[in-house]
């Protein structure tokens, strides 16, 4: 059986890191309680891609928290990561999980309440809610879910629910108060001064509301 803990989800950005090592502000922010980590690249090359994959890989599963790896379904394979996570314009969830095989994690993207319906009869493990709010790190995507949407998202789902998209400290709470299982962030660690403190911080309000 498949077991992840969604609470906590760093997506990656060498471009947020404010020129820190991937491999650092990962191995801090685990230490400060991420559960979940995504390698997200957009811009380097397979062989670059491939090489954090390994790197990563390599400091994760000692301690039993999964790589993701988005998009690049060959950089999944290659570094055997946890899982892939997709977006409605990559390649078929069907595609995806057949080469992944029924061991791994596969999480899709969804950016409407109609793709939250459809994702309903894929075979997939969770779906991420994105944007919840407005953010810079994501300018492809529709408008944005609010908090109101987000609940109406997570009531239909039958699949655990990140969310993503303008996360941070201010509002983390409130994300898993309307049914969210986890908050996915990128800027909210990758550019804090420590991110360690960022991800204790955000996980300590996390669960303030998971214990209520």
């Amino acid at each position: 059986m498949k077991r992840f803990d969604l609470s906590l989800y760093l997506v990656t950005d060498r471009g947020l890191s404010l020129g820190r090592p991937l491999e650092s502000i990962v191995e801090e922010a685990v230490k400060g309680g991420v559960t979940m980590v995504q390698l997200r690249e957009k811009d380097c090359s397979s062989l670059e891609f491939y090489e954090l994959g390994q790197k990563l890989k390599k400091l994760l599963s000692p301690l039993n928290i999964p790589l993701i790896i988005n998009d690049r379904l060959d950089i999944a394979l290659a570094v055997d990561a946890d899982g892939l996570h997709i977006g409605q314009n990559d390649l078929p969830w069907k595609v995806a999980r057949q080469l992944l095989g029924p061991d791994k994690i596969l999480g899709l993207s969804v950016e409407t309440q109609q793709q939250v319906e459809e994702a309903n009869s894929l075979d997939i493990d969770y779906i991420g809610v994105s944007p919840v709010f407005a953010t810079p790190t994501k300018t492809d995507t529709f408008q944005p879910f609010g908090l109101e949407g987000l609940k109406d998202a997570c009531r239909i789902s039958q699949f655990p629910a990140v969310a993503i998209g303008g996360i941070n400290a201010s509002n983390a709470a409130s994300i898993i108060e309307h049914g969210a299982q986890g908050i996915a962030v990128v800027s909210a660690i990758s550019s804090a001064e420590s991110p360690l403190a960022a991800a204790k911080d955000l996980k300590e309000r996390i669960q303030q509301i998971e214990i209520r």
